[in-house]
């Protein structure tokens, strides 16, 4: 288990320029990349016993990361407006 955070820009390194481009001027994929940093905080905290919690917690905090992580990617794959 990698307790390195795993931040957008290393999780998507083709699309980081992306990423910040897409924080600055779109409010509802700032929203959702403000949700995977803090899910991933909650994550990197538990790993690292922080925060020590029951197994189960740990785990559905994780499935909440990916499913955000999943809508970003397919908010990522979209092409992109001129």
């Amino acid at each position: 288990m990698s307790h390195t955070p795993h931040e957008l820009a290393e999780e998507f390194p083709a699309h980081a320029e992306r990423i910040h481009d897409l924080k600055q001027s779109d409010a509802h994929f700032a929203n959702l990349a403000e949700e995977y940093h803090e899910l991933n905080r909650q994550v990197h905290r538990m790993e690292t016993e922080v925060e020590p919690v029951a197994t189960h917690i740990e785990e559905d905090v994780r499935k909440k990361r990916l499913a955000v992580k999943d809508t970003i990617a397919a908010y990522l794959e979209r092409p992109e407006s001129a």
